[in-house]
């Protein structure tokens, strides 16, 4: 760490102040201001935190100017073109790339691990018809902190294995059930002859006595997915997991919390609102309509799917599914008036001077859907493919918040703007 220091003076009294710099291992520095309170009795401001650095981790990187995202420095196009979801799960979890021989054992783990108490069901019983699979998805995860409630004290290594493999694999399967309830639809168990990824789209689509053929293409395009969404450093969802670890709740109640966060439509939810636009813009000749909308100050109108509170250069996880998309357009034969309204969008954003000197370039949202949707998986499910690729970043926040030396709970202050102290009246 650096011993350089930043000074501050109060221009109010003449008084100045030092705070030293801490350095990253790549990336900005940060000034620890950690004791400014106790120094100058006023607070920061930073709303948003767009300028606060929360926490020090080493799993997730992100270069925003560049367009550079890192898994505990394995780059993001290594990791979704080389590598699978349980490589990228067990990278973030246990901070190392798993052998040959753990990546099969920690497959095998998830196979075993995959089912969920039989009295969970009964917990979904009693939703209503058509209840979103978030909500529903939620409420399963924060129910098995109820069947695993020894989860609440992790202590050693192998006891957050147990609770971290748990809580992956059973993921997947209460994110089908929620969408198998929420239809009214049979649902179907876990194989254990069937791969994570696959086991997952088998689940969704099935039926009893019924085998379904899934596609190398169609697997190997959601696992992609799943890699690209694992982490993404300090994000609202990954600040509530955090926020909630830092109370010493349990840790599926964190993750629920994680689920709730990323069910918000400028979170997790933003690729199914992709696709509603386009379903709403519907047909190719309105798009210049809706461009001319999107770049007029006075109009609330927003085009979905383009930029990024931190890419301001491109997403580069929006480069790898434009790949995959059209990989699996062509594979699967799939053309549409949906897919032709959106490359003219992206064609128009691309190019245009307006969005190009903006940083509005094509997110991960912009393709993620799209992609889902040639998948078959229908909008609602959207968010819920989200949370089954960030538990394991999740997983791994947690751990590392509970790793360190002494935990404080999290608790940002505030400027206050209200009345002054009011003398009641008689």
């Amino acid at each position: 760490m650096s011993k350089d220091t930043i000074t501050i003076t109060n221009n109010r009294n003449g008084k100045t102040y030092d705070f030293n710099i801490l350095d990253a291992s790549v990336g900005p520095s940060v000034v620890d201001i950690s004791t400014f309170y106790k120094e100058t009795g006023m607070f920061t401001y930073d709303e948003g935190y767009t300028s606060t650095a929360s926490c020090k981790s080493e799993i997730t990187y992100i270069d925003g100017g560049a367009g550079k995202l890192m898994y505990r420095g394995y780059d993001i196009a290594y990791m979704a073109k080389e590598k699978t979801f349980l490589d990228t799960a067990y990278l973030l979890v246990y901070g190392e790339l798993p052998t040959k021989d753990e990546l099969d054992n920690f497959a095998l783990e998830m196979q075993k691990r995959s089912f969920v108490h039989e009295g969970v069901k009964k917990l979904f019983d009693a939703f209503p018809d058509r209840a979103h699979p978030m909500a529903i998805l939620s409420a399963g995860v924060s129910a098995l902190s109820t069947f695993y409630y020894n989860h609440l004290e992790v202590n050693t290594p192998q006891e957050y294995k147990e609770m971290a493999n748990r809580i992956i694999a059973k993921i997947p399967t209460l994110a089908a059930f929620s969408y198998r309830y929420s239809n009214g639809l049979p649902i179907i168990y876990p194989d254990l002859n069937k791969g994570f990824t696959e086991n997952f789209l088998n689940m969704l689509r099935a039926y009893p006595h019924e085998y379904v053929e899934l596609k190398d293409i169609e697997i190997k395009a959601l696992d992609t997915i799943f890699t690209l969404h694992a982490d993404h450093e300090q994000n609202a969802s990954t600040t509530a997991v955090r926020n909630l670890a830092s109370t010493m709740a349990h840790p599926y109640a964190a993750i629920s919390a994680g689920i709730g966060a990323l069910w918000g439509r400028s979170h997790g939810g933003a690729n199914e609102s992709v696709i509603r636009q386009l379903e709403m813009i519907g047909t190719v000749d309105r798009v210049d309509e809706f461009i001319a909308k999107a770049k007029d100050k006075n109009d609330p109108f927003r085009l979905m799917g383009f930029g990024h509170r931190v890419y301001k250069n491109f997403d580069p996880r929006a480069t790898i599914l434009k790949e995959i998309r059209n990989e699996l357009m062509g594979e699967l034969g799939i053309s549409s008036e949906l897919v032709e309204v959106a490359n003219k969008i992206e064609k128009i954003a691309l190019s245009d001077e307006y969005f190009v000197s903006r940083g509005l370039y094509p997110n991960i949202d912009f393709y993620s859907g799209l992609i889902l949707q040639a998948l078959k998986i229908p909008k609602e499910m959207f968010a819920v493919i989200f949370v089954i690729g960030r538990t394991p970043g999740w997983i791994a926040q947690w751990s590392e918040l509970h790793q360190q030396k002494t935990i404080k709970i999290a608790r940002p202050r505030q400027l206050y703007v209200g009345p002054t102290e009011r003398t009641p009246k008689s």
